[in-house]
């Protein structure tokens, strides 16, 4: 028996993730996840693994506002719309990996205040519905689109698997380490890996490629630090040619309005061959 337990989204890429209870799922990830980035002066994107502090960005939902602010400053609030940006904001291609695609720069006031805050020059941009970025066709099917999330719409890891990291280590580490929108509890370690077409309630999905990680795992959620661990033990055991992965990439296979909540139980309809 698998069992949902936590539902995240990132609505900024490499900001400060909002854990829910329930959450829309739409084509290209649930609802509000990485729909803005940061970009530098070129449109390529910025995380943190160029800027470690980005991980000291808080994110909330209030009312029809995205929230931001530092952690050492909360009372500094940053206000963005949730809305869809205005159609007479100034429109770029940004880059994200090896992808091109055109988003809008959100006003001025909003750049300078992540960078000042963040003390690179930087500029807010937010993906319209009309931004159909696709996902790679070597793994999903065609009509796939993602947000600003690096490859794929959806990343889900088992609690299981977790754990089974952490007995491995000094030091345990929370899952925030590795960003994903769903976290299941039940089963064994890597569980995930085996699935193909899966459920989570009566919402289907399909895993299709572990994730392969970069440093941000290594970077301390609270302090924007950063150590080997842990992809110093992961090498041990989940290293791939060159690529060390945890956790596995899903698409949604549904349409229409969908909805996933914390509780819902997760049934496996084929495993991978």
């Amino acid at each position: 028996m698998y069992t949902l337990s936590e539902i995240n989204i990132y609505p900024i890429k490499s900001l400060g993730g909002i854990s829910l209870k329930e959450s829309t799922v739409e084509i290209r990830g649930l609802q509000y996840d990485r729909r803005w980035m940061l970009v530098n002066e070129q449109g390529r994107f910025m995380s943190q693994r160029e800027i470690p502090e980005m991980a000291l960005l808080r994110t909330e939902i209030s009312g029809d506002q995205l929230q931001v602010y530092h952690i050492n400053s909360p009372n500094n609030r940053l206000g963005i719309p949730l809305s869809e940006p205005q159609p007479d904001l100034e429109k770029v291609n940004v880059e994200i990996w090896s992808d091109k695609c055109s988003a809008h720069v959100l006003p001025e006031d909003i750049s300078i205040w992540f960078s000042h805050t963040l003390k690179s020059n930087l500029r807010l941009v937010q993906m319209p519905e009309s931004t159909h970025r696709h996902t790679d066709g070597r793994y999903a099917p065609a009509g796939h689109y993602v947000s600003f999330a690096d490859g794929f719409p959806f990343l889900i890891i088992g609690q299981s698997t977790l754990d089974d990291l952490n007995e491995r280590m000094e030091t345990p580490l929370p899952m925030n380490r590795f960003r994903p929108n769903f976290v299941f509890t039940g089963g064994d370690p890597l569980d995930e890996e085996n699935w193909s077409d899966f459920t989570i309630g009566s919402i289907p999905f399909r895993a299709v490629k572990p994730c392969a990680r970069c440093i941000i795992p290594t970077i301390d959620q609270e302090t924007g630090t950063q150590k080997q661990e842990p992809l110093k033990t992961l090498s041990t055991y989940r290293q791939f040619g060159k690529k060390i992965c945890f956790g596995q990439n899903v698409i949604w296979m549904g349409e229409g309005e969908a909805v996933v909540r914390v509780g819902d139980a997760l049934r496996i309809m084929n495993y991978e061959l």
